[in-house]
């Protein structure tokens, strides 16, 4: 069996990411979703909310789980029985630091492979910060996220 894993804060959940997760759902036999709990990083949501929410916009496909996960990617991977890992690329800015990331991965777990997925053209200028921004301030942010994390946006806002 074909185990991939993506990766993310998912801080939060964008049709970018989820347009990614449905081609890479199509590569494998099962796909984990993992979101990454990072101490360096100060996210909007806390880690339960971020995995609800990951949980609910990707239930529609049969081959997909969402977990959580702290640490190095590759033990990640390891955990789950991964053979690959796949990540979204929008832009050249994206492509510089993935390839430093997936050179130190393949350095520290040689079979492991990683795999880049080019954003759609429609998704490839969205990314969670600016989502949270354009949010925060209070636009129009449909289309680009499922509606149950506008919802959550909406709340968190509303409370700031």
């Amino acid at each position: 069996m074909l185990t991939a894993i993506y990766p993310g804060s998912f801080d939060p959940i964008t049709n970018g990411h989820l347009d990614v997760i449905g081609r890479a759902s199509r590569l494998a036999d099962r796909l984990v979703v993992g979101v990454l709990l990072n101490s360096n990083k100060n996210p909007l949501f806390p880690i339960e909310e971020r995995v609800e929410m990951t949980r609910e916009a990707v239930k529609g496909f049969k081959n997909i789980e969402v977990t959580h996960f702290d640490g190095l990617l590759v033990g990640f991977a390891e955990r789950e029985s991964a053979q690959i890992i796949v990540r979204g690329i929008r832009a050249i800015s994206d492509y510089e630091f993935e390839l430093q990331m997936a050179l130190m991965n393949r350095r520290l777990k040689p079979d492991l492979e990683t795999v880049f997925l080019m954003a759609s053209e429609q998704y490839s200028f969205v990314s969670s910060r600016i989502i949270k921004e354009v949010a925060r301030l209070g636009g129009d942010i449909g289309g680009l996220v499922p509606p149950h994390v506008e919802s959550h946006l909406r709340a968190r806002f509303q409370r700031s």
